[in-house]
């Protein structure tokens, strides 16, 4: 058994039982790394470095200001402070911070974008979005 594959125990040795919250994977991307093809998970993922490839996430992606994205995002909610070179499909809702820059469409049903945040490229919102997204998340 691996050092990482051991369950987590109290002082009596008795195995702890997570959070609910606890069993969502959470991913990292450093600022020094660049991944070279697609990525998914069904977790969370924080983008700090670079990707280049379609970038397919369950639940949640945060893009770090300085981070890219050269390539499709596909997730439930993302949130933006560095760049996207592609478009943006959220089943729910997309944050724009003032420091996010995307190049490419977003299509979501709900969306912030503070001042500073740019996007070159349609938003598309509208109660048919959420539809659509679901059924291309993982075929586009």
């Amino acid at each position: 058994m691996g050092i990482f594959s051991s369950p987590a125990r109290d002082e009596q040795g008795q195995e702890l039982k997570r959070r609910k919250s606890d069993q969502i994977p959470f991913s990292i991307i450093a600022s020094d790394m660049t991944v070279i093809g697609d990525l998914e998970t069904e977790g969370v993922v924080r983008i700090e470095g670079r990707v280049r490839g379609t970038v397919r996430v369950g639940s949640q992606v945060l893009v770090a200001a300085g981070a890219v994205i050269e390539g499709d995002l596909h997730t439930l909610e993302a949130v933006i402070a560095g760049q996207v070179k592609g478009a943006i499909h959220a089943r729910e809702r997309v944050e724009l911070q003032a420091t996010a820059m995307v190049a490419g469409d977003i299509l979501t049903p709900r969306i912030s974008i503070i001042e500073g945040g740019r996007v070159t490229g349609e938003v598309k919102m509208d109660s048919k979005t959420e539809a659509h997204v679901v059924g291309t998340s993982h075929n586009s």
